[in-house]
């Protein structure tokens, strides 16, 4: 039996997940397919591997959709300070040594109570599938995969693994950095691997939960904490914390096959002091970090949003409050393009989406890359460089602030200076063109 939708989603992750019910919660029938069962609840005694720092930003689009609550109920962790130094100590050709600047942006001087949370994916993806699940509008397709795409006129079809097909106005592909979604679309991309790698680490460590996530930059990569929640009851007086270490793929490989006590010894040796006291390191993975950016948003009856669109270094946490963005983006100019009566694939409609999330997109992977390629060198000049501009921000409260209230989402743009800053960025910075559309 064929089943006929408004709209396909493909892809029940949180980006995914999320403008599956904000278009469900507007009176869209909806199909939601993931290749992956049902997420399981999140456990109650350890935390998952996974995290994000979600936003103010995507903090009030996740209320619109009626989930932050559910969210809160299991757990998220407000950070309300952010800081960013240079880890370690240089030296002059006088052997002088050289302190390095910090940069700390407070909840305080926006006047907001916080930044925004660190939390679990799987708590995210979990309180989004519950709310999909609970919506007449949705129906939910778990455990099977896409294998081929088809058009008809006004509609397009696809075919699941298992032999299921579905019929809809539109697909919505929002299924990874490995989109199949994209690849059957035709569509493909430009993409970057860095050399360093990211390995992250679930620990425990002495104290309440912390109300700072930083990150020290190193030559090697950075170094960053991201507090979770408390322990209690299972552990009193002890807390939750994310590590993330950025490096090369071998060491990574090296500190992955330490036992928990020389993994702990070798993190307080090269984390700076502000760690807290670690007692127990719980997991630990590694990944390999990429730019990619498609060469097109959409393609006929398809249009890509999140990861299948756009991933980027996640040195700043940003992909998921990108993603949310481009959710909320598409699912708005859906909205208005029924009330106008037109057809959701009208290439009117989706070449305005490209045009509204490709260039804040394209900025922050640029702002990403800036920060990569200028922490990871070595030279003293540079280094000079990128501490005087750590100082100058620390100093310049209204200019750090602008540049804050982007951040966590407060303000829609760029401060003006900062975006044409990225905008003039020459050749290997910059994302190659798209071409045009015929």
């Amino acid at each position: 039996m064929n089943q006929t939708f408004d709209f396909i989603v493909v892809g029940a992750g949180m980006v995914g997940a999320a403008v599956a019910n904000g278009l469900a919660d507007h009176g869209h029938k909806v199909a939601l397919i993931d290749q992956a069962p049902e997420p399981p609840e999140p456990a109650e005694d350890v935390p998952g591997i996974r995290v994000s720092a979600l936003s103010v930003g995507s903090e009030r689009y996740l209320q619109q959709l009626g989930v932050w609550d559910r969210m809160l109920a299991m757990r998220a962790t407000p950070y309300r300070r952010l800081g960013v130094w240079e880890g370690g100590r240089r030296q002059s050709s006088q052997g002088l040594s050289l302190s390095s600047p910090r940069t700390v942006f407070d909840a305080r001087d926006l006047d907001i109570p916080h930044l925004g949370h660190i939390v679990e994916n799987q708590v995210t993806q979990k309180a989004l599938w519950d709310r999909a699940s609970e919506q007449a509008g949705i129906t939910l397709h778990a455990g099977s995969g896409v294998q081929a795409l088809s058009e008809n006129g006004q509609l397009i079809t696809v075919t699941l693994v298992n032999g299921e097909k579905l019929t809809g106005r539109l697909l919505i592909g929002a299924d990874g950095g490995n989109s199949r979604v994209r690849q059957l679309a035709g569509i493909g991309v430009n993409r970057s691997q860095y050399q360093q790698q990211a390995l992250v680490a679930t620990v425990r460590y002495r104290g309440l939960p912390e109300d700072i996530t930083w990150q020290a930059f190193h030559s090697s990569g950075p170094r960053a904490f991201l507090p979770l929640h408390s322990a209690a009851p299972f552990f009193t007086g002890e807390s939750w914390a994310s590590l993330v270490w950025y490096d090369d793929p071998a060491v990574l490989a090296e500190l992955k096959r330490l036992d928990d006590d020389e993994f702990i010894a070798r993190v307080r040796a090269a984390f700076p002091h502000d760690l807290p006291d670690l007692t127990a390191v719980i997991d630990r993975a590694s990944f390999p970090i990429a730019r990619q950016h498609a060469h097109h948003y959409f393609q006929d009856r398809v249009v890509l949003a999140g990861d299948a669109a756009h991933t980027i270094n996640p040195l700043a946490g940003q992909g998921v409050n990108l993603g949310f963005q481009d959710a909320r983006c598409l699912q708005e100019l859906l909205d208005e393009a029924r009330r106008q009566g037109l057809d959701p694939a009208d290439s009117q409609v989706l070449a305005q989406y490209e045009a509204r999330r490709r260039p804040d997109n394209q900025r922050m992977m640029l702002a990403m890359d800036v920060f990569y390629h200028l922490f990871s060198n070595r030279r003293l000049p540079l280094w000079v460089a990128r501490n005087l501009g750590l100082g100058l921000a620390q100093s310049l409260p209204f200019a750090r602030n602008q540049v804050a209230r982007y951040a966590v989402g407060i303000d829609e743009g760029l401060p003006a200076p900062v975006r044409a800053l990225l905008d003039r960025l020459p050749g290997p910075w910059r994302d190659a063109q798209p071409s045009p559309r015929v």
